[in-house]
This record gives structure tokens, sequence and C-alpha cells, in this order.
């Protein structure tokens, strides 16, 4: 457990280095505009798919699981803004006082702050903010709360398939970035490039496969509680094979699948672990390099 938890910290304090973040930051910025323009195109035919969906569940189930949308979506809003205030007030003043470096580090953490900070008061005034958008779904029309649910549930698709493209991002990015990881500190070691366990093909099958499992299970995302539950196991069954067949590959000269048994645990929580960079925006792009540099360092040091 020990070496887990290790692995875990040395992720965190990479991910927030200048030389991880610039990869980071290129693959969310293309991934982020890419899915933004699709989404612009799209936008119609997603609220129409959305609006279809809807008409297959109960209005109390749709008024209750949207009040819990919306709230989750005011949250997400309320983070992003006070994170903007900040630097809009600040920025400069913060600028002056720390380096480049640091100053990327700070953001990052402030984010992670202000997300705290807005959970802290979710989960003391959840219910009644919940009850307010209960009640105020409750007063408007069908055909009013079945369009605002399906614009949530449109900006749910995207996110996801941005979630989905970074971890292809993070495989293709994961031998350079982790070779200038390793300089650091492995310099006696090298990066086995050589290795002809493929990880590509596990990337495609585990995202056919969270495609297919998140529209059978689409409409259980409207009962309460238990969309948290089947969002985590999605995105959990999305990363896991990538992320620890990427890092062994990199770490074995011949990766055996019997390696990865043995420690289907560490990779379980590791994963789990990852996803939850998913429930803070923008921190969410950070969440497939996080996991693929704590599985990297966890395999290094049981071959060290």
């Amino acid at each position: 457990m020990n070496n887990v938890m290790n692995s875990i910290l040395f992720g965190f304090k990479e991910i927030l280095t200048w030389r991880t973040m610039k990869y980071i930051t290129i693959s969310g910025v293309i991934v982020s505009l890419l899915w933004l323009g699709i989404g612009i195109l799209l936008w119609d035919n997603l609220i129409n798919f959305s609006s279809k969906i809807i008409d297959m569940v109960p209005f109390s189930m749709l008024r209750s699981n949207g009040a819990w949308m919306l709230s989750t979506f005011l949250w997400f809003q309320m983070t992003l803004i006070t994170f903007a205030l900040i630097f809009a007030f600040f920025g400069n003043l913060i600028l002056r006082k720390i380096s480049k470096e640091k100053y990327s580090t700070f953001s990052i953490l402030m984010l992670v702050g202000s997300a705290l900070f807005w959970g802290l008061i979710w989960f003391f005034k959840g219910s009644y903010i919940y009850d307010q958008f209960l009640q105020l779904l409750t007063w408007l029309p069908f055909e009013t709360v079945e369009k605002g649910i399906a614009f949530l549930i449109g900006f749910y698709i995207i996110y996801n398939a941005i979630v989905m493209s970074l971890v292809f991002l993070a495989s293709i990015f994961s031998e350079p970035l982790i070779e200038l990881i390793e300089i650091e500190h492995f310099p006696e070691d090298k990066v086995i490039r050589d290795n002809v366990f493929k990880t590509t093909r596990y990337t495609i099958k585990d995202s056919a496969i969270f495609i297919g499992l998140s529209i059978l299970a689409f409409p259980l995302l409207f009962v309460p509680i238990l969309n948290f539950i089947i969002q985590i196991l999605l995105w959990i069954w999305l990363i896991k094979d990538t992320m620890s067949y990427d890092a062994a590959a990199l770490t074995h000269e011949n990766v055996d699948k019997s390696i990865l048994k043995e420690h289907s645990r560490t990779i379980w929580f590791v994963a789990f672990v990852t996803v939850l960079f998913n429930f803070i925006p923008v921190f969410n792009i950070f969440g497939p390099f996080f996991g693929l540099i704590t599985m990297f360092h966890y395999f290094k040091t049981l071959k060290d």
C-alpha cells in the first residue's frame, strides 16, 4: 500500500511541473476546441437525440434528476466563475510575485480550491439548493423542463467525448512524456521503446465498450446516487486498461497479462482516483496523465 500511495503522490507532483503541464495543456486545448466545434455543428441533433431519450423517462423521475443536474451544473459554473474572478482581479499581482512554473501550479491549486470551496457549500446546503430547483421545475411546463434537461444532456455527451479523447492523447504522448520523467528521476534507466505489446487496440476496444455501456446505462443516469456510481464505473473501465498497459509497456521488455492481473487491485484503485479528476471542471484534463504517471512510477519502483 505504501508503494501505491508514494506513486500517487509522485503523480500529483509531476502533473504540477511545467514540463508535464505543457503536454496536458496542449492536449486539453486541442481536444476542447475540437469538441466545441463539433458540438456547435451538431448541437441541434444532440438536442433532438436528448429529447427522444427524455420522452421515455417518467416526468417525476425527470423532474427529480433534472433538479440534481441543475444543481451540479450550477456548482460547475460557480467554480469556474470564482476561479475567473480571482485571476481577473489578482492575476497580474500574482504573476509579479511568482515564477512562470509556480504560476501554473498556483493556477491549478486555485482551481481545486474553488471547487472545494463550493463543494463544501453544496455539502451543507445541497439539499436546500436541490429543493429549490425541484420546486422551480414543478412550476415550469413540461416542454420547458424537457428543453432545459436536453441542453444538460447535450453538454454531458460532449464532456464525455472530451474525456474519452484525452485518454487517447495521453496514450499517444505517453512515451515522450515518460521519457522526460525518467531522465530526471531514473537517469540510469531508459524508456523501453521496442516493446511489441501494443496498447492502442486496448484503448480502442475499451472506448467502444464504454460508448456501448454508456448508451445502455443512460436511463439509469436519471436515478440520483446510482448515476454517480455508474458514471464512475464507466470512467474506470475506460481508463484502467489503457493506463496500465501504457505504463507496463514502458517499464517491461515483455509485458505479460499476468503482471497486470497480479496488480489488478492497485490498477482499479489508481483508476478510481484518476476518474475523480473528471468531477472538477478544467482539472479533468489532468486525469489521464496523472493515472499514466502514477502507474509508471508504481511499476518502475516494483521492477527496481
